[in-house]
């Protein structure tokens, strides 16, 4: 990236380079006359490296890449990607509607490669309006190869895309021993790393019940020894409940329900995300039924495997004591406390969104939030920012609270980029269908989005 960059204006910036960007760089990629740029830290595309267990899955079937739900035609859909593989043969007699979680990686880092607009080893380190040239004004450091940063010039960009991605979330009760690198207490995004020294530990606890703590502690039963398996799984929910997949209930994932669950007023919304929390923080069935068959496999000489699963479980504190780790747990349910000895954890307590907060900082007089304090974000996934700044700053997988649980979810990638170039071109450059659930959510009925065709559109209307 050259400084003969200040000397254009860019149509669109896209700051990070994850799943759902790069989604936007590659539908945006079919509109030539469409001036774009995405920049990303890293030095090349990686998606949860730390978690890329042997055979492990998405969740989501194959259509959910980059494109296809919008653009089938696409030269960067996954088909594609196994076609220019010579893999589409093996591909179709493997019968997989559920990719393997490092193909997916693979593929994603194939269409960042190849694409253009991707520029790697760079960062955004601010974004201000400059209203002069009438655009937004970015300075740039480029990552050096000791991982430092030097500045490295300055882009303008009439419209930005901030798809920062999400970071490990720990409890602040558990952060201090987590932060400290002398002590084995790791989150899950950081397991492949120290799956050895997990392996060789005398006792292991994993704490949480989402899908990375069902495949942790899957992928370390498989690999210690039997009857000396050591291993404890405890969670705050009530029960290591399967995530919801039955094929009504996915409707859910469909832009007609982030439509409805746009419209409700705020604090219906903040009421309902919770309790739909196992639509996206479940656990796979196949996961599941592959723990019980390695716990039934283990006591087919008729003992029991040393493992205790215990659902309903609060994490209050850990300690180092005596060269081990003692956590401080109540059930919930059972209103009782109790010490637990172990001798390392995995944490597999989630992600939460990146803050763009200090990014946008000079942004923040112009910027709109609602009655939590939270940024504001219209149908079409734009911050609401007063009349001052004529440029739009789209965000990604930042509206769980406005457009609801599709929001970190695959399958909405694709049509949630083509919502976001209808909106910064003006233009209905991908015709999106009418309706795609068959279930009608709210009593007004069906709504048409502002780009909509009466019939299905034959390919991309390029600009």
């Amino acid at each position: 990236m050259t400084t003969h960059d200040e000397d254009q204006t860019l149509d669109l910036l896209g700051v990070g380079i994850g799943p759902f960007n790069l989604s936007l760089a590659a539908l945006a990629d079919r509109l030539p006359r469409l001036r774009t740029a995405f920049v990303e830290r890293g030095t090349s595309f990686q998606w949860h490296p730390g978690m890329m267990i042997e055979a492990s899955t998405l969740q989501v079937p194959f259509l959910a890449d980059l494109v296809t739900l919008v653009d089938p035609t696409s030269p960067w859909s996954f088909l594609n990607y196994m076609h220019a593989r010579e893999r589409l043969f093996p591909f179709y007699f493997a019968e997989r509607f559920h990719i393997h979680r490092a193909e997916y990686d693979a593929y994603c880092r194939w269409v960042s490669e190849q694409l253009p607009s991707c520029r790697f080893g760079h960062v955004v380190d601010t974004v201000r309006w400059n209203r002069a040239r009438g655009a937004f004004e970015a300075d740039l450091s480029r990552v050096r190869v000791d991982g430092g940063v030097e500045r490295a010039g300055r882009l303008f960009a009439r419209h930005l895309a901030l798809g920062v991605g999400t970071a490990p979330h720990v409890p602040d009760s558990l952060r201090p021993l987590a932060e400290d690198a002398a002590v084995p207490v790791w989150h899950s995004a950081d397991y492949l790393p120290h799956r050895e020294d997990l392996l060789a530990a005398g006792h292991v606890t994993v704490v949480g019940s989402g899908q990375s703590g069902a495949e942790v502690f899957l992928d370390l039963l498989r690999n210690r020894p039997v009857g000396r398996e050591r291993l404890t799984w405890v969670a705050r929910t009530a029960a290591f409940a399967p995530m919801e997949y039955s094929k009504l209930g996915l409707e859910q994932f469909t832009p007609d329900y982030t439509h409805y669950f746009y419209g409700l007023a705020e604090p219906v919304r903040d009421q309902l995300v919770p309790r739909q929390w196992q639509l996206y923080k479940g656990i796979s069935a196949d996961t599941l039924g592959d723990i019980q068959d390695e716990l039934y496999r283990r006591s087919l000489d008729g003992s029991w495997p040393d493992v205790t699963l215990t659902p309903g479980i609060e994490v209050r504190s850990v300690r180092r004591m005596a060269g081990r780790l003692e956590l401080r747990v109540e059930h919930t349910q059972q209103s009782a406390d109790a010490n637990l000895a172990t001798d390392a954890v995995v944490l597999a307590t989630g992600y939460a969104e990146r803050s763009i907060e200090a990014l946008i900082e000079p942004l923040t007089p112009h910027l709109v939030r609602d009655v939590a304090g939270r940024l504001e974000i219209d149908e079409e996934y734009r911050l609401v920012m007063d009349e001052e700044i004529g440029g739009s700053v789209f965000v990604q997988n930042a509206g769980l609270h406005t457009h609801g649980v599709g929001s970190p979810d695959l399958g909405l990638a694709a049509w949630r980029s083509a919502v976001m170039l209808n909106a910064l071109t003006g233009e209905c450059v991908y015709p999106l269908p009418r309706r795609t659930a068959f279930t009608t959510f709210g009593l007004e009925g069906l709504r048409r989005s502002r780009c909509q065709s009466a019939v299905p559109s034959a390919g991309v209307h390029a600009r």
